[in-house]
């Protein structure tokens, strides 16, 4: 029998004193051990996760503990943790020990949160799938031929099969919320700038956001409060106040919300999801919420935009790891030119290699203004349009995904294919907005479905609150 479902559990069997952190991380040791075979966890810190459970369990007998003490996590292989391995699953970074700790993680240990492990992922964070892992790919326990969703999939299986109370991941154009749908859990994608990114490995930077996976709303929403504010490390980070995110999740008025026909509409989207998704809106309707739909002309534009910024940030990013400061070098090479090209060319994987290109083409000087400068204008425009709706709107509903869970290996000769999973989630990303993924129930082959709602920029307390409200009804049908 599972037990530790969520971090209310945890809390009550240590004040009821039938357990202690010790126990909790055996707990869940035994869990990662048992299901090691779904490949979730790249590393697993059982030496220093015992203790640090030995010293909260200290804190707590003098009642001295955090608001966390008790919470075990797991951390995307793309987040550093100070004297502990941290590679973006590259072989480019294969052997590289961090010097410091990234500041979310920080922020949650100084509240007594364990941490357990770093857990797989698509390299540096670019994919849809898991399938881009140097440390191989990540099964979805839901059903073990079918990908977890990319590119934080070690991420949502390791709070899929209770290996940990929730995980940290990144989430650039829809790298938590997908999957989360695919693996039937709660994913959020913050306001940019809401979370520090000092100490993530960067992707794309102006995308990059760092997310949260849990099993319920209660659980996000803690976390999303200890490890959101400002950050002198990091100058792009808000300096806005965090509102106690755990404490506003009580709903109870009208709300207004709109859907995108372009979204509901799309060929792309598979008839079980497209269903679940009108259900839950006729129900809105039914209980007096203004639900409308409204037209997105930008759709169309919205992925080839994400792609071309994007691709474009990740060359520029990338550039650093040349074998010369930190990571892989290859033994081959005969001079200079031959180890930086053959350092890159055996370090990284051939997605990695196929978005560089393609952001080294997006920047170069014939090709800038046509590809990169349109794309920062469209980008404008649907934020603009964006962030309009949601001045109206208290939310945007819609789909996470276009299709449940694929088997492995369906879209490999087909990038194209790949890059259509990202449809509906990468709205939020080019925007900038908070979007959260939350359970709608399952298609006919049994898996996950996820349906995604958006607010306006720092409106992560009202978006909380909605999503413990729908997940409540949702639990009941």
């Amino acid at each position: 029998m599972e037990k530790f479902l969520s971090f209310d559990d945890i809390q009550k069997s240590l004040e009821n004193r039938e357990t202690d952190c010790k126990a909790i991380v055996n707990y869940y040791l035994e869990n990662i051990q048992t299901k090691a075979h779904l490949n979730a966890f790249v590393e697993v810190y059982k030496e220093s996760a015992l203790e640090q459970a030995a010293i909260v369990d200290e804190k707590i007998s003098s009642g001295k503990a955090g608001k966390l003490a008790g919470m075990v996590i797991g951390i995307k292989d793309v987040l550093v943790y100070m004297d502990h391995e941290s590679n973006a699953s590259s072989k480019i970074l294969k052997g590289f020990k961090s010097q410091f700790t990234a500041t979310a993680i920080q922020k949650l240990i100084d509240e007594d949160a364990i941490i357990i492990g770093r857990l797989n992922c698509d390299e540096f964070g670019m994919g849809s799938s898991n399938e881009n892992s140097a440390h191989g790919r990540v099964l979805n326990a839901a059903d073990e031929e079918r990908v977890p969703g990319g590119s934080s999939g070690g991420s949502a299986v390791a709070v899929q099969a209770n290996l940990c109370t929730v995980s940290l991941g990144t989430d650039t154009g829809g790298s938590v919320r997908q999957p989360a749908a695919f693996t039937g859990i709660v994913g959020i994608k913050p306001t940019y700038s809401r979370v520090s990114r000092w100490g993530l490995i960067a992707y794309a930077s102006s995308f990059d956001t760092i997310g949260v996976f849990s099993r319920n709303v209660q659980d996000n929403a803690l976390v999303m409060e200890v490890m959101a504010g400002p950050d002198n490390f990091d100058s792009t980070v808000s300096r806005k106040d965090v509102p106690h995110y755990s404490e506003l999740l009580h709903f109870d008025k009208r709300a207004k919300i709109a859907y995108l026909t372009e979204t509901i509409e799309s060929p792309a989207l598979q008839e079980e999801i497209k269903e679940n998704t009108i259900s839950v809106l006729n129900r809105l309707k039914e209980e007096g919420h203004q639900v409308d739909e409204v037209h997105f002309p930008l759709l169309k534009y919205v992925l080839p935009t994400y792609y071309i910024l994007t691709t474009a940030e990740a060359s520029s990013n990338l550039s650093r790891f040349d074998g010369v400061k930190y990571g892989y070098r290859t033994p081959n090479a005969h001079n200079l030119e031959s180890m930086y090209k053959m350092t890159r060319s055996e370090g990284f994987g051939e997605e990695v290699k196929r978005r560089i290109m393609l952001g080294t083409f997006v920047l170069s000087a014939s090709y800038y203004d046509a590809y990169f400068t349109k794309a920062q204008r469209v980008r404008r425009l649907i934020k603009e349009f964006t962030e309009n709706l949601l001045t109206k709107y208290d939310y945007i509903i819609m789909p996470t995904t276009p299709t449940t869970a694929f088997k492995f290996g369906e879209h490999n000769n087909d990038p194209v294919a790949m890059y259509l999973e990202d449809l509906f989630t990468v709205q939020a990303s080019v925007s900038g907005v908070p979007s959260i993924s939350i359970p709608n129930g399952k298609d006919k082959k049994g898996l996950p479905i996820g349906l995604q709602i958006m607010a306006n920029s720092f409106k992560e307390a009202e978006l909380y609150a909605f999503a413990k409200y729908l997940s409540e009804q949702n639990s009941n049908l």
